[in-house]
């Protein structure tokens, strides 16, 4: 049975909220207020989306505002995920996020336990999308021996010694380069260390490395427990960044002091508008009897929506988020409680209107397989990709 929604609020007016509401007002035409305590009220109109000024640390304003609306999307920094879900559990109001904190979500589970709503953190790209990519892939098999997932939001032209520009929330990537990281090793589920388990690769010829990062899998170790010998998650960026970071958190020590360290990335590294997103899966297991392999890779680049120009990163983030909440619309998720993301088919989630900006993993449309290659190996020199590979 369908689910009747009226208007939507969209809690952060930053790039990644204000592309969730361009894009729910583009593609479903529904009544959006976008809110945040900073937001610009004489920036270009638009019909379908309305702008607020709102302290979310204002209780009393903040229950007004969700209880108004019949959906609510936190955009907001992870540490604020836990308080705005409180709220809308009491109100009854459905939730969703894109909080990559695994705390946050278990307390959010907590309050999913009695909610008559529906709460659904972790809705972007990583996690969300990429826990229904891997989720699909182990139902593909008889017995998975091991699943690997690989996320970057890369800038295509960054030139510092970083080899890396600011794509998304500087809090967001401090946070999963610190806190620990869940993984599933000879079918036990393990904390392992950001920033560890380092591995090179090419992708079409070019050259990549990636490394653990922390809650990229959402749920979905607890949910194969059992079902998957290995399992693992690690960020994609340009060879030489871990490094460079490695030496920042743990030779000096900047990871005691987070702080310092937002100020220091902050002033230091520019934000960039000129990037590419990476999604690559890998299963392999047990299939009738036979060992086999497969894989789906896209590459995601930018474009316009609405009259406005957006990058990979917030296309794919907002389009993770938005499909998911056109699957609660027209009834293809539980009405209430906790939904983890590995619970959406992955086939559903494509068939939706947004569900065009992941064609890449549709099987037959991905690209050039991916090696992987042991630390320490040689690998291609870099190159930019000179097209996009997805319609935007």
């Amino acid at each position: 049975m369908k689910v009747e929604i009226k208007n939507v609020l969209v809690l952060g007016a930053g790039k990644i909220g204000s592309t969730i509401a361009a894009m729910i007002a583009q593609y479903h035409a529904l009544p959006v207020t976008l809110a945040d305590q900073k937001i610009d009220l004489a920036s270009k109109r638009d019909e379908l989306i309305a702008r607020k000024v709102l302290d979310v640390n204002d209780a009393r304003a903040l229950g007004e505002a969700i209880g108004a609306h019949g959906v609510v999307i936190n955009a907001l920094p992870f540490f604020l995920a836990q308080p705005v879900a409180a709220e809308a559990a009491r109100r009854g109001v459905h939730y969703f996020d894109l909080t990559e904190d695994v705390a946050a979500t278990a307390a959010i589970r907590a309050l999913a336990a009695t909610a008559t709503s529906v709460l659904m953190p972790q809705s972007g790209l990583a996690p969300g999308l990429i826990g229904m990519l891997g989720g699909h892939l182990a139902a593909r098999f008889d017995e998975v021996y091991d699943l690997r997932l690989r996320v970057g939001a890369l800038s295509r032209n960054a030139t510092n010694s970083l080899r890396y520009n600011f794509t998304w929330s500087i809090d967001g990537v401090i946070n999963e380069y610190c806190n620990p990281c869940d993984a599933i090793v000879n079918g036990q589920v393990v904390s392992v260390q950001p920033m560890e388990g380092h591995e090179t690769f090419t992708l079409d010829a070019e050259a990549f490395e990636a490394f653990n990062t922390s809650g990229g899998l959402g749920t979905l170790c607890e949910t194969l427990k059992g079902k998957v010998r290995n399992l693992d998650y690690k960020t994609i960026r340009y060879p030489g960044h871990r490094d460079a970071m490695n030496f920042l958190l743990h030779d000096l020590r900047l990871i005691e002091r987070r702080d310092l360290l937002r100020q220091v990335l902050e002033h230091a590294v520019p934000h960039s508008r000129e990037d590419v997103v990476i999604v690559f899966a890998s299963a392999s297991g047990l299939r009738g009897g036979r060992f086999e392999q497969e894989t789906r890779v896209a590459r995601v680049f930018g474009g316009p929506l609405r009259g406005e120009e957006r990058t990979a990163i917030e296309l794919t983030t907002a389009a993770g988020v938005v499909g998911v909440f056109e699957l609660l619309r027209e009834g293809k998720l539980p009405r209430a409680g906790f939904v983890g993301q590995e619970q959406v088919p992955l086939e559903a989630f494509l068939q939706t209107r947004v569900g065009h900006y992941y064609n890449g993993l549709l099987p037959g449309n991905h690209n050039a397989p991916l090696s992987v290659n042991p630390p320490g190996s040689a690998t291609p020199s870099p190159r930019h990709p000179s097209a996009p590979v997805l319609p935007c």
